[in-house]
């Protein structure tokens, strides 16, 4: 099989998560679909350019639209992490970072207006979007949010904090709390220790150097440095290599999606996979 599709053991961990067609004619089989799918974004390739063995590349964009705009690919995610959860495999030792992908010109000159945002920054760079991403300790995906990538990391740490709810595969509410969070001197504010702190997480989080040194200038007044592991703070590069791993899809490495939902739902997708 080719190594841009769904192996035996990928495909049989997606189907059953998949939605139930309702529909009376007949269609293009889910895997064969959802392995398109794939093929598109692990090589980056246009819509129009994914093999015909695959089928209509129409019938490819149009079911992974849909899929994107009902949330399919968001229930998915959710429903995987529910069942990690419900057999204690996952570690809520979290990190939290973010990355900037750069947007190819095709990404731009999405129709103006709606709700939803382009998620689309200019800086020197030019056109680019940042995911802002908590793993737990293995390196899988939490939850994530998509900004423009001029946007800076602490404005979206509770965002993105906040988008995580791992559902019970039971009576009760999702797990929404992590035990310890981890992050890097972009995180370090009077504000994100504090919204920890109310909320009873414990967190790694190094002071930036601007700020030993006005605690310092103060004296006394300026109180006691946060506490801070070394030892904990070594496990915060599992982030990094979830990103390493989401940018292995060349379609999420580089942003070809003209609108946030799209890529959105091919992040989601690759979140998916790294669960199975």
């Amino acid at each position: 099989m080719c190594r841009h599709e769904l192996s035996d053991a990928e495909w049989e961990f997606v189907r059953p998560l998949l939605p139930v067609s309702s529909r009376g004619r007949r269609r293009l089989d889910d895997r064969t679909v959802l392995n398109g799918i794939v093929w598109k974004f692990r090589t980056g390739t246009a819509w129009r350019d994914v093999p015909e063995r695959y089928g209509s590349w129409h019938t490819l964009h149009t079911r992974f639209r849909r899929w994107a705009l009902d949330g399919t690919f968001d229930r998915m995610l959710r429903t995987a992490q529910a069942r990690a959860d419900a057999a204690g495999e996952i570690d809520w030792l979290v990190s939290v970072d973010s990355t900037v992908v750069r947007a190819h010109q095709h990404a731009a000159g999405a129709r103006k207006g709606g709700s939803a945002a382009p998620a689309l920054g200019r800086s020197r760079g030019g056109l680019t979007t940042k995911i802002h991403l908590v793993c737990d300790a293995f390196g899988r995906p939490l939850a994530f949010v998509l900004t423009g990538g001029n946007t800076n990391d602490c404005t979206q740490f509770t965002t993105v904090m906040e988008a995580i709810r791992v559902p019970r595969t039971g009576p009760g509410r999702p797990r929404v709390r992590p035990t310890h969070v981890l992050g890097d001197k972009g995180y370090s504010s009077r504000a994100i220790r504090t919204w920890l702190r109310r909320r009873g997480i414990s967190h790694t989080i190094p002071e930036r150097a601007d700020q030993v040194r006005n605690r310092l200038r103060r004296g006394s007044r300026g109180g006691r440095p946060p506490a801070f592991d070394k030892q904990l703070y070594k496990h915060r590069n599992t982030v990094e290599r979830c990103f390493n791993r989401l940018k292995q899809w060349r379609g999420i490495a580089t942003r070809y999606d003209k609108t946030a939902e799209s890529y959105q739902a091919a992040v989601t997708l690759a979140s998916l996979l790294m669960w199975a």
